[in-house]
């Protein structure tokens, strides 16, 4: 989706015509994510751009499309750029940590935490 959204309108207020920005974003990612994944990939990642035309658009994160319209609001402008382009995308692995070191400082830490630990008040001794 690349689109100008303009913020003006004779019979449409300037509030509904952010939250139908806003709504519009919402619906093209969800129907994108809906859509069959090829074989290669986990799931749908979203290149986003954010600008108030589309010579000025920056690269931002697809959580922050919310962010940056709600922005366009507080600015008062009259038109903004956004533009989302869905593309397969694998995740990678998570580095798996030694946790033979992670347990013995675990165990370390906790010994520590009991001993550093207050009586209870409400125990009578």
């Amino acid at each position: 989706m690349k689109k100008t959204f303009t913020l003006s309108h004779p019979k449409i207020k300037y509030p509904r015509l952010i939250e139908a920005a806003k709504n519009e974003a919402k619906k093209y990612l969800k129907r994108e994510r809906n859509k069959a994944l090829p074989d290669d990939a986990d799931f749908w990642d979203f290149d986003c751009k954010y600008g108030t035309n589309e010579q000025d658009a920056e690269v931002i994160h697809v959580a922050e499309i919310n962010k940056y319209i709600s922005q366009a609001e507080a600015q008062q402008l009259d038109s903004f750029y956004l533009e989302i382009q869905a593309k397969p995308a694998k995740r990678s692995p998570r580095p798996v940590a030694d946790t033979s070191e992670d347990t013995e400082q675990d165990t370390e830490t906790s010994a520590e935490a009991e001993k550093s630990t207050p009586a209870d008040p409400w125990t009578e001794d």
